[in-house]
């Protein structure tokens, strides 16, 4: 491909006009060559911001991107392939114990699965806690596990989708991350690129989540939707209330901890009926409506599963996970009911105990996080415990201690429920 000038397709989005096939095509293969300079993809993802893109530059844009690398081929597994992607929050696990128990109702799930960065944690360094467990499977591996198990959660390859990767990271420096076309590309050409034969978005709405408000949340869910059934993926998407953490822990052990709780048939309610609603939708658009996952969870079908998902991935499902040397309980100062807990503030508070990274190459702190004592609703008097900070160093507590005061509000009367589950689109 040849003919183009940087310049020319960056000045051509700036101005407003409609990107062709063509210069779409060549730009996303020049970028990932390295021919097309950082700061030029740059202007253009800016440009991107600011202009929009039509539902058609959209869909070319995600289809240069799946170009740009390998797509799997999953038609060696014989059951039906789902996958559910989330757009990430604080506490959300749901991955964990959602995978296996889709898995042990008929389906087969490629879970590609990723790191976290900032307030919102990944599920893979969560994962990273079971002992001996890896999240690098080479794509022989990966077809064999999902043959033989059903479920397999790791990190996508270096092969699929690499241009999604460098513009990725191009994205986080030049705040441009918020572009809805690049954030519905990105997702879907990686989706896409797995091979899954249907897929379930979770779109977060509210302070810890990407989106902060309905209408963008809805039209991010729309477009990826629009993705979907335009590759030939069956595209459902929920969109589901991050205001407030999900569950009752922050962190890399304390969520896979709450998850083999969930699988056991336990767990808070809110993680077990989002984990049951997102159930559901993956098992219908797999063609298995008449599956019952609820019944998954009671009867140790799900939990078998969570085991042999963990032992072929060589982690250890019985081993102890560890746990953090310095606890500090934060106990409520007056009666009353817990009003709010602020998902953002709280996620933010576990990424100073070291759950999180603030660079890709930092290290994180398995046993670091927050445990809730309370959920929003909940009555307390005074001296009740409302939360505890976990860390392994003691000088990360005073920083998370300021931003999780400001998370909790206790106030006289209890507040208003809101659903978990705002919408479905698709």
């Amino acid at each position: 491909m040849s003919g183009f000038a940087a310049v020319d397709v960056i000045r051509a989005k700036r101005d407003g006009g409609v990107l062709s096939d063509a210069q779409i095509d060549w730009v996303v293969d020049a970028y990932t060559r390295g021919l097309v300079a950082d700061e030029q993809m740059a202007a253009l993802a800016m440009a991107i911001l600011l202009r929009g893109m039509s539902a058609q530059e959209i869909a070319r844009w995600t289809a240069a991107m799946i170009a740009s690398g390998e797509r799997l081929d999953l038609s060696p597994v014989s059951r039906p392939t789902v996958d559910k992607h989330s757009t990430g929050g604080v506490g959300d696990k749901i991955t964990l114990p959602l995978t296996p128990l889709v898995a042990a109702c008929g389906a087969a799930v490629p879970q590609l699965s990723g790191r976290g960065l900032g307030h919102t944690g990944g599920t893979l360094d969560k994962l990273e806690s079971v002992p001996g467990w890896r999240a690098a499977l080479s794509n022989v591996e990966f077809i064999a596990q999902l043959r033989d198990v059903g479920a397999v959660i790791c990190a996508a390859g270096e092969g699929l989708a690499p241009a999604d990767r460098k513009l990725y990271a191009l994205r986080d420096v030049t705040g441009t991350v918020e572009a809805i076309p690049l954030i519905a590309s990105s997702i879907m050409s990686k989706k896409i690129a797995e091979g899954t034969g249907a897929l379930v978005l979770d779109v977060k709405v509210g302070t810890g989540a990407f989106m902060k408000n309905v209408d963008d949340a809805r039209e991010l869910a729309r477009t990826m939707v629009e993705l979907g059934g335009a590759h030939g993926v069956r595209t459902v998407a929920l969109l589901t209330d991050m205001s407030t953490p999900l569950g009752l822990t922050i962190g890399n052990a304390v969520e896979v901890t709450e998850s083999v709780e969930v699988l056991a048939g336990g767990g808070p309610a809110d993680v077990v009926e989002l984990t049951l609603a997102l159930a559901r939708e993956m098992l219908a658009a797999a063609g298995l409506p008449d599956a019952d996952p609820a019944a998954a969870l009671r009867d140790g079908r799900a939990m078998d599963s969570w085991r042999r998902m963990i032992r072929a991935q060589g982690g250890d499902p019985d081993a102890p996970l560890p746990t953090a040397p310095e606890v500090e309980v934060v106990r409520a100062e007056s009666d009353g009911f817990v009003a709010a807990i602020d998902a953002y503030a709280m996620g933010v508070a576990a990424w100073r105990l070291g759950a999180g990274r603030a660079r890709k190459e930092d290290p994180v702190s398995i046993p670091a996080g927050v445990v809730l004592h309370k959920r929003p609703g909940d009555p307390v008097r005074a001296g009740d415990p409302l939360y505890e900070l976990r860390a392994e160093d003691a000088g990360r507590i005073p920083a998370a201690l300021a931003d999780a005061a400001r998370a909790v509000t206790v106030a006289p009367a209890a507040p208003e429920r809101k659903p978990l589950v705002i919408e479905r689109v698709g």
